[in-house]
């Protein structure tokens, strides 16, 4: 089982850039496939990136290909969501998942975190 910890969001204005960080306990952090979900208020949770275990692979969600990158770093235990030209429509919650079956297309996970609120202002 791993525990998922997020941080990095905030406060920020339009066209800013953040990055979101994901710190996984545990010793098996390369045996899970990680993903970045969002939900804004009133919406359902959306997918927003996925990277494969090793990092060799990653997909985006179409409204922030371009402009994200998921990246990970199996040493440290983290993954990271940069987060450039951020639009108003980017304000949601932003959760960091886990997986340690399947490949990084598949949008089920196991393991969640608690979430951190991204905010961009017009």
């Amino acid at each position: 089982q791993v525990q998922l910890v997020e941080s990095g969001g905030g406060l920020v204005q339009a066209g800013d850039s953040l990055r979101l960080s994901c710190a996984a306990s545990g010793r098996t952090f390369s045996s899970y496939r990680m993903g970045w979900f969002r939900q804004a208020p009133g919406k359902e949770r959306e997918f927003v990136a996925a990277i494969s275990y090793s990092g060799g692979s990653t997909n985006y969600a179409d409204s922030v290909k371009g402009r994200f990158t998921i990246s990970r770093d199996n040493a440290k235990n983290t993954v990271y969501l940069q987060m450039n030209s951020l639009k108003p429509e980017d304000t949601a919650v932003y959760y960091c998942a886990g997986a340690n079956s399947g490949n990084s297309l598949s949008r089920r996970y196991d393991y969640w975190g608690q979430g951190t609120q991204v905010t961009v202002s017009s």
